[in-house]
């Protein structure tokens, strides 16, 4: 994944939970051109991941955005992805970083309480994740994740990420708390003026927290 801006949280998107390939790649290009993103997280179920993220990692690539398959270290060898997300405990954590480090990106997912965040820090991953990948169900924040993100951003060098909300507005919340990146998913698939608009949007709302921080 690209580097962190010290002065301005970045964008992730994750994928739809039911991606049809040939409906979301128009989706996904129109998205990332919108403007800056970090990295996508390609999620998806059984044999279908695959598949996906064949599809969809040389889209992002060719945005220059890293493509993080999750968890499945040979399904994102095979698609040629730029690295894994990891979600399903410290001793896969390990084994992705171990296979993956220092040639590709891992990403820790997972942690609910400051003892797991600093139980995945200690394998070294390339950020931490709070709160779930489908937890965009309300407009903003899942609160226990953006404290925990907050509290990470505020003490840990490995940067936070933290899931963003329904809005694309819950994207200040994450901006206006220091932490690193905030992702995103219904609320860029969902958006009633697209994909690119709502990428636009969110990054203007970005841009906005760094101005009034200066």
């Amino acid at each position: 994944m690209p580097d962190a801006d010290e002065n301005r949280c970045r964008l992730c998107l994750v994928t739809t939970a039911d991606t049809n390939i040939a409906d979301f790649r128009p989706l996904l290009d129109a998205a990332l051109g919108g403007g800056d993103v970090a990295s996508l997280i390609i999620t998806g179920d059984g044999n279908d991941l695959q598949a996906i993220a064949e599809a969809l990692v040389p889209i992002a690539q060719a945005h220059d955005v890293a493509a993080l398959v999750l968890n499945d270290t040979r399904i994102a060898g095979r698609a040629r992805a730029d690295g894994v997300h990891v979600d399903t405990g410290p001793a896969d954590l390990q084994a992705a970083i171990d296979a993956f480090h220092p040639d590709k990106l891992v990403g820790a997912g997972g942690p609910r309480t400051r003892h797991d965040a600093m139980v995945a820090g200690e394998a070294d991953p390339d950020y931490i994740f709070f709160g779930r990948l489908d937890g965009d169900n309300k407009d903003g924040i899942f609160p226990k994740a953006l404290n925990l993100a907050t509290w990470w951003s505020s003490v840990f060098v490995i940067p936070a990420m933290v899931m963003g909300g329904g809005s694309i507005n819950s994207v200040t919340e994450a901006a206006g708390a220091g932490i690193e990146f905030v992702a995103l998913r219904d609320a860029v698939w969902r958006h009633p003026d697209g994909p690119a608009a709502a990428v636009s949007e969110a990054n203007r709302l970005l841009d906005a927290v760094r101005r009034e921080a200066a």
